[in-house]
């Protein structure tokens, strides 16, 4: 059987959305950080003809694989099962970014999708492996969310970005990452 090019062609993603997880509540349902993040992913999408989602995480404490639970978000909120490729492996952002990246080789452009505080090291993170990426809007920050909560996730990350990077770049070094071609 012959494939035709164009068909293929017409058939690639216009745009590649990763969403990085975040925590699932114990009843399963997806925590507020994940349903914005979902939200916000779909939103951007419908501005794609063909847009893949790849939503990132795997199973915590609590319910199915982060990526599972946004994945039935997507397709509630009308996103084709077809367009969601999950990825279920990444336990934390550095392992999410490795899986990844295998994943999105020859394909462009991708999008990082998670919420504002995280998305400088996920963008470094997929640059750093070979991707890319740049970012989708995040999700607006809730009102509800105490002025403490977000400096607490902000701080948090000031030490989670170099010392995340500096492991990528180990793992590139010793020929662990592998980027697109």
């Amino acid at each position: 059987m012959k494939v035709n090019p164009r068909e293929v062609e017409a058939a690639a993603p216009d745009a590649v959305i990763i969403i990085f997880g975040a925590a699932v509540r114990p009843d399963g349902r997806a925590s507020d950080t994940l349903r914005h993040r979902v939200e916000a992913a779909e939103r951007f999408g419908r501005r794609f003809v063909r847009p893949l989602f790849i939503p990132t995480g795997a199973k915590g404490r609590h319910g199915d694989a982060e990526a599972v639970v946004m994945a039935r978000q997507l397709i509630a909120a009308g996103v084709a099962a077809e367009a969601i490729q999950q990825e279920t492996t990444g336990t934390d952002t550095l392992s999410s970014v490795r899986a990844v990246s295998g994943m999105v080789r020859g394909k462009s452009p991708v999008y990082a999708c998670t919420s504002a505080y995280h998305l400088p090291r996920c963008l470094l993170l997929l640059r750093l492996a070979g991707v890319r990426a740049r970012a989708c809007p995040p999700p607006p920050v809730p009102a509800s969310s105490s002025l403490w909560l977000r400096w607490y996730w902000r701080l948090r990350e000031t030490p989670a970005l170099p010392y995340d990077a500096l492991l990528m770049v180990w793992l590139r070094a010793r020929g662990l990452v592998r980027g697109p071609s």
